[in-house]
Formats: structure tokens, C-alpha cells, sequence
């Protein structure tokens, strides 16, 4: 029993082999035996695949969030780092773009009235003890600024050096209450004080009331006879309005600052008067209007009533 057992197994190993190989040869040869039972074994099992995809593919995209988490953490917070500083980046080129176009516009002024000066950056901006409104330079003593000089921007005057240490001045603006320069209408040789209000503002009261100012008339510095506390020609201001009144002793005007001294970054401080008087050179152009369109309409008359009933 034991033998015919063997023999059976033997059998059909041979089988088996004989017939592999027959099938084997048959593939070969392009008989399409093998490839439909490959075929259809493919479109029993798709079913299958497809459901297990379905079903596992939650558990292998957790496995696969939990395995990358740490990386992509770390990603993120390298990504939130350069950010930040490609955004000061930013900020820093804007700062300098502005400081680089104030100092360009303040040495062209500076230029133009043959003054010397030496550049300053404004470090701080506020109150003191003795004025209401002033700020402070990063030059001083050891630039050769000293108390009593001009201090221009690129549109024009900002104030005057009250205070000078030997790295550092207080300037007081030319919006303090407390400030006054004698000025003169451009083009003509009208003179009067003017004065700070506290805001871009100030008031030019006149010498002689019998003179004539409009709105619109620029503003000059008429300067001390040393230069100090300012030199002739510096622009200051604009006539935006004027006050008549009958009866009054002098004539008024309201002035608005070429300046604006709530964005001041850059300033000079003119530490020598030019050889000769500016007079208008430094008077800032006046801006050119822009056309306003124009539109024309043509009426097309209606036909008359009588016209339309003849046959």
C-alpha cells in the first residue's frame, strides 16, 4: 500500500510538469489558451484589488501623514522663517528706497542754491522742554553743524538747529508756534513774518498793507545777513488764502508748508550761505493740470409733423 501510494504522488508531479510544460509551449507559440486564462483571472480579481484599494488607502495615507509629520513641521517652520525675512527684506528696501529719494531731492534743492550742507537722518521726532514740536539729527558738532542753522528738505525749509551736541541736534520745526522767519512774496519784494501754527499751516502777516497777495503766491526765506539763522532763497510755502478785512493795520495770509514734517526722514542742514542770493530759482514749479475730456453732442432735428402727413 505503502509503494502505490509513492507512485501515485510521482504520477502526478509528472503530470503536473508534463503539463506545465504543455502549456508553457502553447504560450509560446501565440496560442491564446494561457492569455485568456490570464485575462479572465485579471477580470475576477479587479473587483478585489479595487475594493482592497478603496478600503486601505485610508490607513496608508495615515501611515504616511504620521511617518512625514515631523518633516513636514519642520518644512512649514522654515517656510514661516524665510517668509518673515524675505518680508523685512521687503520693508527695509522700501525704507531705504524712500530715505535714497528724499536725500537726492534735498541735495538737487541744495544744489540749486549753491548751499553747502551736510545730510542728516531724522533718529526721532517730538516735544521738548522749550518747544512743542521739533526733531532730532544724527549730526552734530563733530559735522560742523551749529546751533542757529538752516534746515532744509527737498521741498523746502524744515526748521532750525537750536541744539547742536557733538553727534546729534534738536531742530525745531518751522510748524512750532513759537517759530518765526522774515519772508518775501516770490517775484515781487513784498516782506512780512511768518509764523507757525502747530500743523502744516502758518500765517504771513504782512508789512504793508497796501500790497496785494493771492492765493497761490510762493513763499521765500529773505535770509540773515550771515546766513544764520537762514540763508536767502529757501522755499517755504504756498499762499492758500488771504485776509482783507478792512480797517485792519496789516495784511494776513495763510500759508501751507511745502514740507511735510510728519514724513521727514532725510533733512540737510546748510552750514554755509551761497555767494549770491538765489532770489526764485529754488521756486518750486507750478503743477501742470490735467485736461479735463471734453464731449460733444450733435442733435439730429426731428421731422416736422406736417412733412410726415403729405402723401
Amino acid at each position: 500500500m505503502r509503494y502505490g501510494g509513492d507512485n501515485r504522488g510521482r504520477l502526478l508531479i509528472i503530470v503536473l510538469i508534463v503539463t506545465s510544460l504543455f502549456l508553457i509551449t502553447l504560450d509560446l507559440r501565440g496560442v491564446s489558451v494561457i492569455g485568456g486564462v490570464r485575462t479572465g483571472t485579471q477580470t475576477a480579481l479587479t473587483p478585489v484589488q479595487k475594493f482592497g484599494s478603496w478600503a486601505l488607502t485610508p490607513f496608508r495615507n495615515f501611515a504616511s501623514d504620521v511617518t512625514h509629520l515631523g518633516r513636514t513641521r519642520n518644512q512649514i517652520e522654515k517656510l514661516k522663517a524665510e517668509n518673515e525675512t524675505l518680508r523685512n527684506t521687503l520693508l527695509n528696501r522700501k525704507t531705504a528706497d524712500a530715505r535714497l529719494k528724499q536725500l537726492k531731492s534735498v541735495l538737487n534743492l541744495a544744489g540749486g542754491g549753491g548751499y553747502k550742507v551736510v545730510n542728516a537722518k531724522v533718529i526721532s521726532q517730538g516735544p521738548t522742554t522749550s518747544f512743542t514740536q521739533t526733531i532730532t539729527i544724527d549730526a552734530g558738532t563733530s559735522s560742523g553743524i551749529r546751533s542757529n542753522m538752516t534746515v532744509i528738505s527737498g521741498y523746502g525749509l524744515v526748521g532750525v538747529v537750536k541744539i547742536a551736541y557733538p553727534d546729534s541736534s534738536l531742530v525745531q520745526l518751522a510748524s512750532d508756534p513759537a517759530f518765526r522767519i522774515g519772508a518775501r512774496i516770490a517775484k515781487s519784494e513784498q516782506i512780512g513774518i511768518l509764523s507757525g501754527q502747530g500743523s502744516r499751516r502758518g500765517v504771513l502777516q504782512l508789512l504793508d498793507n497796501t500790497t496785494t497777495v493771492k492765493a497761490g503766491d510762493a513763499l521765500l526765506a529773505r535770509g540773515s545777513d550771515s546766513g544764520r539763522p537762514f540763508v536767502p532763497g529757501v522755499p517755504i510755502g504756498e499762499v492758500t488764502s488771504v485776509d482783507n478785512s478792512p480797517g485792519a493795520v496789516t495784511q494776513t495770509a495763510e500759508v501751507r508748508f511745502y514740507a511735510n514734517f510728519s514724513t521727514l526722514g532725510v533733512v540737510a542742514v546748510v552750514i554755509a550761505k551761497p555767494e549770491s542770493d538765489p532770489r526764485d530759482a529754488l521756486v518750486p514749479p507750478k503743477p501742470v493740470p490735467t485736461p479735463l475730456p471734453t464731449v460733444t453732442i450733435y442733435a439730429t432735428p426731428a421731422p416736422s409733423p406736417s412733412a410726415s402727413t403729405e402723401p
